[in-house]
């Protein structure tokens, strides 16, 4: 195929007729007549040949073909020279004002919450940080795609529309160049060309017919090439396309992934290329494949290839006409120009509004492109944005017809411009004037949702689609968009066309009112659920829609007016079946009421009622206008028909008390979702408040005690306060108790709640304010939850941050957790206990933290209401509620029920409601009486309430009945509020009784004093009852004190002997800790090594509860542990790992520490035989679970039983062998045993092995030296003169888990099937316990913690049980093995043992090396016939020169490796280790011919050497003291950097100065020191400069979800298909397959864009954590769901630091997984 497109190529470079350069081409273009026509030809003769190869395309070669073909040509045409030259020229000739850049899926944009108009104005990352924006308060938000950069529309931002690149008057740009026009010859020139290249771009991307080209473009002879093409659709998922794709072809899954993946990207894709014939058979094929997936076949067509190469061509022309407009302003309104002229004659609109109308049967890319040229040219032109706008709405209902019943996202249809013009204030204004864009929308809405419409032409969303009204929801948003900015300008023209709008509107709220009825279930339980959420998200949808309608028409109060009109008639239409139907008579206490039947529990009831809740809204914003005097114009009072209003609304508020009192149980869990729904503060707004609203409208105008039969009939409580209802059913009693309590709790919302601007005097602010106030009250809350629980204006404001610090101050957060917000004393006056808003549990966690509160501060327990705000003149005889005679009636009658000892129809919390009822009208009538002269006062609750009943005997007012109740024992917590109800009688009867100023504050300070008289007696009882208390306590303590005096002298003697016995022990433990306090104690190696302090061990099993103690011969007791690998200490981070353990050699570890093998433990004990029956269990227990599995059994994994750490091994607590040295036989060897004396020694005896093992062969005996000492070779047992001991004895048990541990280390280590034999499981001990003791070092320091004082229990634990496990597990394994490993050890620094594989002296870590040998030395005393091990004193010297030998060639290979470049403090020159030092390095100098440079100073040489080998000295204190147990220094217990080294020199017998060890053993060490220094490997390392291998980052630019390794600062593409690997042929993400290798198998990611931090291990298990980001408020925003600007906390990044360095991620990711068990976890492999 490559042939022939060369072949294909080179016809066309010679075709005669066309010029063969770009240049030529150009003028012989000027010279034709019609350029439209010789353009067209010269695409149908070259488009094919460049696209001839689409099923793997080239794509560099097809865009340089393009390029010298079409475009440069198109260019020279159009400039007429150079058109690089131009275009530089253009480039440069000035800012743009506006950005226009277009976002793609995933980038951040910023939004300004100041400057805003909307929240829709945004600003891409650059402008924002070029803003004055950057200081204000912003919000970030992650782009869906498809949006646009506002920066430089002056109509977005109220202030700083420009950044600093954008700004008009920027520096280097004058006003004459700013727009820098073109010469008129090249605009000729694109008039000339656009609207040919336009018209070929929209020809071809709408052209239908799949195997012929349009006739201007057939002149080449028609091939027979087809393609068959898979189009990308939403229906199937990646994996279903890739599968019938592997089937239909037969291609491997990569090819079908490869094809899978750019259809995902591009929308669609050739798969196979062919005859007709063969296309259309793998179309069917494909077909038929996908039906098996889904319902929906894929979409496939067989396209010829000449259609699809020019189908290419005008896309790539989109993109080259978007390159040239992002030019110049006048090449945009050329284009725009040619794209709105309609053709004369045709019946076609004009060319955007075909492609507009196209835009649903494109794909993917095409719709991309060809959004980006409506950018890039309509966009940045105002003018043209406005015409582009007008042809938008024109076609506004099939666009989204089309668009509803299309498959693809939003994001990529054209109806998603929509928010690009309908938020722009005078585009918006433009559009409702001219086309009347609110009807346009409406109405869409309707005729998109018709099959929704029950017969009653009411909505009914049973059985909808999720997805349809997912879609039906953005026509919902524009309206939302259309409204969002109010005009300040009202034209007649605007009101006209509003008001149509707003009738419309109504049109879609009639459908909606009383939609979705029900009827109460009784006696059987409702069978399905209905589908309730429909119904509710659109009630959400529409709540600022409403909110804004009603905004709109409170601008102007005759628009109001007419509004109000409109809404009224519409409510009315929707009463008739009500107002038609029977009346039935009500009566109570003397008053009579005539309504309609209707019974909330039997009769049909709705809680959509958006129509008479807009009234509600128009109602009150008539009050705020103070234009409800003028109301009977337009709507007369004879039609104005309250109760119809009322009817409703109290309809829906009876239905949620009946719900409350469990009346509707039958109806199911969908009731139960829209009263939740109703009253959350989602929908409250335009939903329960309104109801509210519209009732107190009710009261304002109806007579109250008419108003008050009519909710006592709907409530259906008329017969109970009639007292005529069998008192026999307890069911029955407790549904009346709720209802009337709920009836009450009404009643006090409807006289109490003024918090509406319009219904009370009051502001925005006081109601924010208030509603804080009362989520305070409940307990201190963060940031989030308060703006969480206020309701969210169109601007997704909730007024929080203007008022908050008024009511209440913050809290910061500590290193976990969030910051709160704490209520101001002075603001809990506020508190009202009946707060409207409050949920039921919201309400009693209020109360109980109020009176606790009061308790403590010795207050009394009253909660009695705030005074309210007064009522705005429209609402103000609502509080004649109070005082007449039904609510008079009601009272008293709860109180008589009260009090009567046969009722049950009351409850304490129905007299709390009636008491606050009273409170509430004392405090008006006392309001009342102090702003006005008594005579004036017409609110007379206070007569009532304390007149006589004329009809009974025994008469009581309610005062009498107060005092009565104060006497009930159950209302023992209400005796407080009945006080003060009974005090405020008072005052307000001094108030009636002299009504002047001066009394009435006097009494007030009366009542004050009544007050304090009954606070001092409550004082006294109390602190009489803590006296009476107090003594009690001491008489029982004086008894016991008795008691046990006598106990004493009754058992005298044996108190006698224990004492005795007590004061020997105390002596013994001070004679034996004496010489552990000595200095001379202190210290671990050689002769003058301390004492082993070892204690008797007795431990507590966890499991079982039975203490033991710890001893060899003992069964096992072990430790919970968890051995994982790492890579926490690696220096060359993103180094490559060798994943396969099977070939790896442990025994030498890289210097970088790239990784290693951890042990941790929790510190907790079993003994072994219990935790191997728990394991059991768990195992079982797991093997009958269904969960996603926690942990991995068939790797030994657990939790620990008490702490539930993550565990997967144990090890076994061996106690530590005291080592007692006689100091004398020590001083007496030292003279005896040198450091040569003892190399000798020991290559005699690995010599005398070798000859054993080499059974007979001549073998020859390694010497030391060639000259000097002569050549006598020392025996082969001299070694064992030294001092030799008898083997430790491990009882059975011990052994087996030490092989177990041993065994689990190697598997873990090396990830390899468990091997008890493998000669490498001792190495991965040594290894583990190396490694270990390094990680906790570095902890240490990382931490600033001393060496020994800080360590936590369970590393102490889990390094003294590791290290005596290390002891007793070389005598599990062949000594011959432990010893051929210990001699390629030694051969590290006794180059005489050179055996093949040793290593350079730099390219191992020689604290591996000193831990192996030590720990394998021993071996060397091992013999056939009798088990042996050193003694101590033989055992001192051992690991005195080992350890001396390994540091040397420690502090070799520091300063070999010296960074001369690091910027140290200098230090005294003279000083004799810089002498020393100095001296040193000229010595190796000449060792190494000069490949390491003599001319750094001495002092630089000490302090890099003391730098780079305190860690090693710290690991070898760490090390050598939980081997030997020896107390180290005072100083490595405390934080004293300067004590530190010396006190480490001390420990270990090392001089301060580190290089007299050199010259102590000068002679032995520098015939060493040369070999060291001599070794070919180690001058090539000095010569090779390391090489730091770096994560590559990956530079796509659509990366989905990109992911940063916190270990190395790799970027990585999360979650997508395209970057998964294959480990061990299982497919795992790009982030688990990082993990892998950068941090072997664990590993945290941050998702940069969700600010979430993850942490992985292994491929099956992850846990999100909380990300070290905080907002201003203290808490962490994962998703950037809130958007405030985040900071890194340097505390929370500590913290997760710290969780990886102490190896806790393991634990962390078992711990999340236990409390949050899902059944189906996350993918986490996909990762």
């Amino acid at each position: 195929m490559a042939d022939e497109e060369i072949g294909d190529t080179e016809r066309m470079e010679v075709s005669p007729e066309l010029p063969q350069t770009p240049q030529r081409l150009a003028s012989w273009w000027d010279q034709q007549v019609d350029f439209h026509t010789t353009f067209l030809h010269h695409l149908a003769q070259c488009v094919p040949e460049i696209y001839f190869a689409e099923i793997d395309p080239d794509s560099e070669k097809q865009e340089e073909s393009i390029q010298t073909s079409v475009f440069t040509p198109l260019e020279w045409y159009l400039f007429g020279e150079d058109p690089d030259i131009c275009l530089e020229k253009l480039k440069h000739s000035g800012a743009f004002q506006l950005c226009g850049k277009v976002f793609k899926s995933g980038e951040t944009t910023y939004s300004c919450r100041d400057c805003a108009i909307d929240p829709t104005c945004v600003l891409c990352m650059d402008c924002f940080q070029n803003s004055v924006h950057k200081n204000h308060r912003y919000k970030m938000h992650t782009s869906t795609g498809g949006g646009f950069c506002d920066c430089g529309d002056t109509e977005a931002w109220k202030t700083g529309p420009f950044c600093l690149s954008h700004e008009p008057g920027r520096v280097g740009t004058s006003k004459e160049n700013l727009r820098c026009p073109l010469n008129e010859e090249v605009i000729a020139q694109a008039r000339k060309i656009f609207p040919s290249v336009i018209k070929y771009i929209v020809e071809m991307t709408i052209w239908e017919e799949e195997k012929e080209l349009p006739p201007e473009l057939q002149i080449r002879e028609k091939n027979e090439r087809y393609y068959c093409v898979l189009f990308h659709d939403e229906h199937h998922s990646y994996d279903h396309i890739a599968y019938s794709l592997q089937r239909a072809l037969d291609c491997e899954l990569a090819e079908a992934r490869l094809h899978t993946t750019a259809i995902d990207k591009e929308g669609r894709r050739a798969v196979k290329v062919g005859a007709f014939a063969a296309c259309q058979e793998a179309k069917e094929d494909i077909k038929s494949h996908s039906e098996n997936v889904s319902q929906h076949p894929l979409h496939v067509e067989v396209l010829h290839s000449e259609v699809m190469a020019h189908q290419k061509c005008a896309l790539r022309l989109g993109s080259w006409m978007n390159k040239i407009m992002s030019y110049s302003s006048d090449f945009r309104q050329v284009f725009c120009q040619a794209c709105l002229r309609e053709e004369p004659g045709s019946e076609n609109s004009c060319l955007i509004s075909r492609l507009m109308l196209w835009d649903a049967k494109l794909y993917k890319g095409a719709r991309k492109i060809l959004h980006e040229l409506i950018f890039s040219s309509f966009f940045m032109e105002m003018e043209y944005k406005k015409f582009f706008a007008m042809e938008f709405v024109k076609y506004y209902k099939q666009l989204q017809k089309e668009y509803i019943s299309d498959d693809h996202d939003r994001s990529i249809s054209i109806t998603a411009l929509s928010v690009q013009m309908f938020t722009v204030p005078t585009l918006a204004r433009h559009l409702i004037e001219e086309q009347n864009v609110i009807s346009v929308i409406t109405e869409t809405l309707l005729e998109v949702l018709p099959e929704y419409l029950d017969r009653n032409n009411k909505f009914n969303f049973q059985g909808y689609s999720q997805d349809k009204l997912g879609r039906v929801y953005a026509v919902i948003c524009d309206l939302k968009y259309i409204l969002i900015s109010k005009p300040t300008v009202w034209t007649e023209r605007l009101r006209i066309q509003f008001l149509e709008g707003f009738r419309s509107f109504l049109k879609i709220l009639t459908c909606m009112q009383g939609m979705e009825e029900m009827r109460r279930q009784v006696g059987q339980h409702i069978e399905v659920d209905p589908d309730w959420e429909a119904a509710i998200t659109i009630q959400m949808q529409l709540k600022n829609i409403l909110l804004m309608f009603q905004e709109w028409c409170a601008c102007d109060e005759e628009l109001l007016l007419v509004a109000y009109k409109e809404c009224h008639k519409a409510v009315m239409r929707c009463s008739t079946s009500f107002i038609s139907s029977s009346k039935t008579v009500v009566q109570l206490g003397g008053h009579t009421l005539e309504t309609k039947s209707y019974k909330v529990s039997e009769d049909l009831v709705s809680i959509h009622l958006p129509l008479s809740r807009t009234l509600a809204g128009l109602h009150v914003r008539l009050s705020r206008l103070g234009a409800i005097s003028r109301l009977h114009e337009f709507v007369p009072f004879e039609d104005f028909q309250v109760e119809v209003l009322v009817e409703y609304p109290l309809r829906c508020l009876v239905l949620v008390a009946q719900v409350v009192a469990e009346m509707w149980r039958r109806n199911g869990l969908s009731l139960i979702s829209q009263v939740f729904y109703y009253q959350d503060v989602k929908c409250r707004e335009e939903m329960y408040d309104k109801d509210i609203i519209m009732l107190q409208i009710g009261a304002s105008v109806m007579d109250p005690n008419k108003f008050l039969l009519l909710v006592l009939e709907r409530f259906e409580l008329t017969d109970a306060f009639n007292k005529i209802v069998s008192t026999k059913d307890q069911d029955l009693i407790k549904q009346y108790n709720t209802l009337i309590e709920e009836m009450l709790q009404f009643l006090i919302y409807i006289v109490g709640e003024r918090y509406v601007p319009g219904v009370g005097n009051v502001t925005k602010e006081e109601v924010t304010m208030r509603e804080i106030i009362h989520l305070l009250c409940i307990e201190p809350m963060p940031h989030s939850a308060i703006a969480k629980n206020l309701p969210e204006n169109e601007n997704n404001e909730t007024g929080l941050e203007n008022v908050i610090s008024k009511v209440a101050t913050f809290k910061k957060p500590g290193v976990s957790g969030h910051g709160v917000y704490e209520l101001k004393d002075e603001s809990l006056k506020d508190f009202n206990m009946y707060f409207y808003h409050y949920s039921k549990t919201q309400h009693s966690k209020a109360e109980h933290m109020q009176k606790k509160r009061r308790k403590q501060e010795n207050k009394d327990e009253a909660l009695p209401p705030p005074p309210p705000p007064e009522f705005c003149p429209a609402f103000s005889k609502v509080v004649n509620l109070l005082n007449c005679d039904i609510m008079i009636y009601i009272l008293r009658t709860i109180f008589e029920w009260a009090l009567d000892t046969d009722s049950n129809l009351w409850t304490e919390g129905m007299l709390q409601m009636a008491f606050h009822i009273l409170a509430l009208g004392l405090l008006e009538e006392k309001h009342q009486l102090q702003k006005a002269p008594e005579e004036e006062v017409t609110f007379d609750f206070y007569h009532k309430a304390s007149r006589l009943r004329r009809s009974t005997m025994n008469a009581q007012n309610i005062q009498m009945l107060l005092e009565k109740l104060k006497g009930i024992p159950q209302l023992e917590g209400q005796k407080d509020m009945i006080t003060w109800i009974l005090q405020m009688f008072d005052t307000v009867k001094r108030l009636r009784e002299k009504s002047c100023l001066i009394v009435a504050t006097t009494s007030g300070s009366e009542s004050v004093k009544n007050d304090e008289i009954t606070h001092d007696k409550e004082k006294a009882e109390r602190k009489r009852k803590a006296e009476a208390a107090r003594l009690h306590r001491q008489k029982i303590m004086a008894q016991m004190s008795a008691l046990q005096k006598n106990f004493i002298e009754t058992h005298k003697l044996m108190y006698d002997s224990t004492s005795e016995m007590s004061g020997k022990d105390d002596s013994i433990m001070e004679e034996e800790s004496t010489p552990a306090v000595s200095d001379y104690s202190r210290i671990a190696l050689g002769p003058k090594r301390g004492p082993s302090i070892t204690e008797k061990e007795v431990l507590t099993c966890i499991l079982c509860q039975e203490e033991q103690e710890v001893k060899i011969e003992n069964n096992a007791m072990v430790l919970s542990a968890c051995v994982q690998k790492s890579t926490a200490l690696t220096q060359h981070r993103g180094k490559p790992i060798e994943l396969s353990g099977e070939t790896l050699d442990p025994l030498f570890m890289d210097p970088d520490l790239a990784y290693g093998t951890y042990t941790g433990s929790c510190g907790h004990v079993m003994h072994a035989v219990c935790w191997q029956k728990y394991f059991e269990a768990v195992q079982l227990s797991f093997q009958q679970r269904i969960h996603v599995d926690l942990f991995d059994l068939e790797s030994g994994e657990y939790l620990c039983p008490l702490c539930k750490s993550l565990c997967n091994t144990v090890i076994p607590i061996i106690p530590l062998q005291p080592r007692v040295i006689n100091s004398e036989n020590a001083e007496a060897l030292a003279q005896l045993l040198t450091l040569a004396r003892w190399i000798s020694t020991v290559l005699a005896r690995i010599s005398g092995y070798n000859i054993k093992h080499a059974k007979g062969e001549n073998s020859t005996i390694p010497v030391l030296f060639d000259q000097g000492m002569g050549d006598s070779a020392f025996e082969f047992h001299s070694i064992l003169n030294y001092g030799v001991q008898s083997l430790i004895k491990y009882s059975n048990s011990i052994k087996e888990m030490v092989i177990l541990f041993a065994t689990t280390i190697y598997r873990i280590g090396l990830k390899v099937p468990p091997d008890e034999t493998d000669p490498r499981i001792p190495m991965m001990t040594w290894s583990t316990c190396a490694f270990t003791i390094q990680a906790i070092e570095n902890l240490l320091e990382d931490e600033g913690k001393p060496l020994f004082g800080a360590l936590q229990n369970r590393q102490h634990n889990g390094l003294k049980a590791l290290m005596q496990f290390a002891i007793a597990q070389r005598i599990t394994c062949p000594q011959v093995l432990i010893q051929k490993h210990l001699i390629r050890l030694l051969s590290v620094v006794l180059p005489n043992l050179k055996s093949e594989d040793t290593p350079c002296l730099l390219s191992i870590d020689l604290f591996h090396v000193l831990v192996g040998a030590v720990l394998a030395f021993p071996s060397l005393y091992w013999d056939d016939t009798v088990d042996l091990q050193p003694s101590s004193i033989s055992s001192s010297y051992n690991h005195l020169y080992l350890f001396h030998l390994i540091t040397m060639a420690h502090m070799l290979q520091i300063l070999l490796t010296i960074d001369t470049g690091l910027p140290l403090a200098p230090v005294q020159e003279e000083s004799e280790e810089a002498h020393s030092a100095s001296s040193f390095l000229a010595e190796v100098s000449q060792y190494t011919s000069g490949c390491i440079g003599c001319g750094i100073p001495g002092w630089y040489l000490w302090v890099s050497l003391k730098n780079g080998i305190t860690p090693y000295l710290r690991c070898a204190a760490l090390f050598f003291h939980y081997l030997l147990g020896v107390t180290p220094p005072e100083e490595l217990f405390t934080n004293s950097a300067e004590g530190e080294y010396s006190a480490l020199c001390s420990y270990l017998s090392l001089p301060t100065n580190l290089f007299l060890l050199f010259q102590e053993y000068c002679h032995t060490v520098k015939p060493l020191l040369q070999r060291w220094c001599a070794d070919p490997a180690l001058l090539n390392c000095l010569k090779r400069k390391s090489t730091i291998v770096r994560c590559p980052r990956s530079a796509d630019d659509e990366r989905k979800n990109p992911v940063l390794c916190l270990f190395c600062g790799a970027i990585l593409c999360s979650q997508n298909t395209c970057c998964q690997e294959t480990v061990n042929e299982e497919e795992v993400g790009a982030c688990i397959f990082h993990a892998l290798h950068c941090g072997a198998g664990v590993c945290i990611f941050l998702k940069i864009r969700e600010c979430r931090v993850v942490l992985v291990e292994g491929k099956a298990r992850g846990c999100a954590y909380p990300a070290p980001y905080l907002d201003e408020y203290g808490e962490t925003d994962p998703g950037l769901k809130r958007g405030n600007p985040l900071h890194l906390s340097r505390e929370r990044y500590r913290k997760l630091h710290l969780v990886w360095q102490q190896h806790c991620i393991i634990e962390e990711i078992a711990r999340s997984q236990e409390t949050n068990q899902m059944l189906f976890g996350f993918n986490w492999q996909s990762l």
